[in-house]
């Protein structure tokens, strides 16, 4: 039988000029600036849409995601505290990045770029939009494994992770206190992110929905990615303190009730995709 797993890893992978480059910046990009704009520019090709409406798409959805997370967590986390330091709000590398805003950001920064740009329906570029984001969004959750925030509750199941370097367990080992084992939540909710991802790129280049079914895909994501951080909250340690007290007083913590909208919206997605599909051309008989 496996024993509980201690992960004391270091978040730092190399200081430069007094400057730690971590795990999560390093994911966070690989996912972000990399791997997600390399499918999306696959998906550019199969469409033959023109080249200058991904390079826009790339700045608005990276401006987005950042400000957009940013503000997520200082409006909807810790507000009090960001009005009396309103400095704070820029040091993004302190931390403090919320999926729920970056979410909103992005829908936002899109919501601009198709008038601005496309001139087509903000569906239209959601949906295509949403076939790399799970597999973004399962990097950034490795990220917080590899600085040991965002776990779960004590656990006694033989995958548990003692977390010996987060901040919530800071001073046990000198006070003699033994750290317990926690619900690995980072893991779990990357394992849930892939398999989205998985859905969302046989949906696109299977079943060809982001061309047969507008809002499809973007309602498959949502509800899949938010489904899950609802079910997955449920076991993992409140962010904020005050939350402590949402729990005893509605059941529910933030996280919860932030994912409750994108899954009604998901739901609703599907269903008037499904009622209402497209008559696309074959791709072949489009002109380069």
């Amino acid at each position: 039988m496996l024993s509980a797993i201690t992960w004391d890893v270091d978040p730092v992978i190399i200081d430069i000029f007094g400057r730690g480059i971590r795990w999560y910046g390093l994911l966070f990009a690989l996912g972000l600036l990399i791997l997600g704009p390399m499918i999306e520019e696959r998906i550019w090709k199969r469409e033959r849409l023109p080249e200058e409406w991904m390079n826009s798409l790339y700045i608005y959805v990276v401006l987005g995601t950042v400000i957009g997370a940013r503000l997520g967590h200082v409006l909807f986390y810790n507000p009090s505290y960001y009005l009396a330091h309103p400095g704070d709000i820029l040091k993004v590398w302190e931390g403090g990045l919320a999926s729920h805003g970056g979410t909103i950001g992005i829908i936002l920064a899109v919501w601009i770029y198709s008038r601005r740009v496309t001139k087509k329906s903000i569906l239209w570029t959601l949906d295509r939009l949403a076939v790399p984001t799970g597999l973004a969004a399962a990097l950034i959750r490795m990220g917080n494994l590899m600085n040991s925030e965002i776990f779960g509750r004590p656990t006694d199941a033989p995958w548990g992770f003692i977390f010996p370097r987060a901040s919530e367990f800071a001073g046990y080992a000198e006070r003699g206190m033994v750290i317990p084992a926690c619900h690995p939540t980072q893991i779990y909710e990357a394992l849930a992110y892939l398999l989205v991802f998985a859905l969302c790129m046989y949906l696109y280049w299977v079943r060809d929905a982001a061309r047969r079914y507008s809002g499809l895909i973007l309602g498959y994501f949502l509800t899949g990615v938010f489904g899950f951080r609802f079910f997955v909250e449920s076991i993992k340690n409140v962010q904020e303190a005050w939350e402590v007290n949402m729990v005893a007083s509605y059941g529910i913590n933030m996280g919860q009730l932030l994912s409750i909208p994108f899954v009604v919206a998901g739901i609703a997605l599907i269903v008037y995709a499904y009622r209402h599909p497209l008559s696309p051309e074959p791709l072949d008989k489009k002109k380069s």
